[in-house]
């Protein structure tokens, strides 16, 4: 009698103990399930990062290119404001999608005149915000592009085994029953996942090689290397000359610039390195441009006199070399112009609904079996419209009481940590869904007002109406789809 009270007691136990065990476990899905679609989400907007920082800071000087002479004069004059000496000097110039020209050195960034004047600082808090947001999930540097990589490695794993576990999912590309709950969801998961496989696939494994190659970099370097992180990417990116001691005049920064602009007149410059400058072991590194290339740029090696020393190889070199150099555009659609990222867009945004999707059908299921997860499906609809609301509201703590950096970084985060669990406790999907898309609607109203509001000289500038006229797509499609659900609610 007691033996069988016993093993009922440790029956229970087990039960109990395998329950606790499972709702951990889809805890723990429910976390990679929001930060895969915080990175879906943050990637979209980052493949507009240049238009995006045009639009936070619209009064900044603009042109379509910069002369060498006027390039020069302006790294000279930002590299004698230093109050200590810089390890780096760098020019960023114009291009297309960002037609600003930009001096930088370890401490500081300016944004320079055609004449070679030196103009504001530069300060886009919430776009550089939103960069890290999804290169490192805010993280330390290298910790959070492994976590990346990771995640992307994940997505390309549920990105595969999403069709192997469905033999039919090309034969039934475009069937679409709608009006049946569940089969309609799943439909449209399915179509989706099948229409930008390409796109989803090769950005999952590229997000993965660009944020695990650090990791794989330290492992390879520990074993072949002593430690030397330098050589493992030598043979990819060239190999850095020695540092050598003592001080010497500046390098000359126009003289690179003319040779570009006379030898490789079709491959206009992107960015400009002075390594180590005013020192005797000063060397120029200058990207350029390779149009009709997929590769980011070739890297030009020039002496401190500005004699020509030879490129790395990233556009003419081995088949490795040109790949890895790849990597960076095919990601994030900097390769076709505006219609490419205009393409990138459109497909992020489909992945976002995508993994939405997914985890909104697997909560249905539950329901329909009779197991349902009220808790967590709130919660998820807390990440879902959470994050897109958080967004928001980061960019008018910026814009109002002037947040930028670890300010920026603690209020997303804690809107992101409080949303899904409030969410969790309310245990009511439908009322949290409809709470938060009220708030974005809300968040877009005031960020639209508020920017013109603040910056009413500019408004009607390139840079502004073009985000602005977006974001007032977002709002008439946010309010057409509030009324429209509440409507089919009032039906109902």
């Amino acid at each position: 009698m007691v033996q069988s009270k016993n093993i009922k007691m440790s029956n229970r136990k087990g039960s109990q103990r395998v329950a606790r065990s499972l709702h951990a476990h889809q805890i723990v899905a429910l976390a990679l399930g929001a930060l895969i679609y915080i990175l879906s989400v943050t990637g979209t907007l980052s493949v507009f990062n240049r238009e995006l920082q045009r639009w936070e800071q619209p009064d900044a000087p603009e042109m379509q290119a910069i002369s060498p002479q006027a390039a020069a004069i302006a790294a000279k004059t930002v590299f004698e404001s230093e109050p200590k000496p810089t390890s780096h000097l760098y020019i960023n110039f114009p291009q297309a999608d960002l037609p600003r020209t930009v001096v930088t050195t370890d401490t500081q960034a300016f944004f320079v005149r055609a004449d070679g004047t030196v103009a504001q600082k530069e300060d886009f808090p919430w776009t550089q915000f939103l960069l890290d947001l999804h290169y490192y999930l805010h993280l330390p540097q290298i910790l959070g592009l492994t976590v990346v990589g990771a995640l992307g490695a994940f997505l390309l794993a549920m990105s595969i085994s999403g069709f192997m576990a469905h033999p039919r999912i090309f034969r039934d590309a475009f069937t679409f029953r709608r009006g049946r709950g569940l089969l309609t969801l799943t439909d449209l998961h399915n179509r989706l996942s099948v229409w930008t496989a390409p796109f989803h696939i090769s950005n999952a494994l590229t997000g993965s090689l660009l944020g695990l190659a650090s990791i794989l970099a330290f492992v390879i370097a520990a074993f072949n290397f002593d430690g030397d992180i330098e050589k493992v990417f030598a043979p990819v990116f060239g190999e850095e000359p020695p540092m050598i001691d003592g001080r010497a005049p500046l390098a000359n920064i126009e003289a690179p610039l003319k040779f570009m602009q006379t030898e490789f007149p079709d491959r206009p410059p992107t960015y400009f390195i002075l390594h180590d400058p005013a020192t005797a072991g000063q060397h120029i590194n200058l990207i350029a441009k390779h149009e009709d290339r997929l590769i980011f740029g070739e890297y030009y090696n020039f002496d401190a006199s500005g004699r020509y020393k030879g490129n790395v190889g990233i556009s003419d070199g081995t088949i490795g070399q040109q790949i890895i150099g790849s990597v960076y555009n095919i990601h994030f659609g900097n390769w076709g112009g505006l219609p490419v990222k205009l393409a990138y867009g459109v497909f992020g945004f489909v992945l976002s609904i995508i993994i939405v999707s997914g985890l909104r059908m697997y909560f249905l299921r539950r329901r329909q079996k009779g197991n349902p997860a009220p808790k967590l499906e709130a919660a998820w609809e807390g990440i879902t419209w959470g994050t897109i609301s958080s967004l928001l509201l980061t960019f008018l703590s910026s814009l109002w009481f002037g947040f930028s950096g670890f300010s920026l970084v603690a209020t997303f985060w804690i809107l992101m940590v409080a949303t899904p669990i409030l969410a969790a406790v309310l245990a009511d999907y439908v009322l949290i869904n409809r709470l938060l898309r009220t708030l974005t609607v809300l968040c877009l109203l005031l960020v639209m007002v508020s920017y013109t509001i603040t910056n009413y000289a500019v408004v009607t500038s390139s840079p502004s109406l073009s985000v602005l006229t977006v974001l007032l797509i977002c709002l008439i499609f946010m309010i057409f789809s509030l009324r429209r659900n509440q409507g089919m609610s009032n039906s109902n």
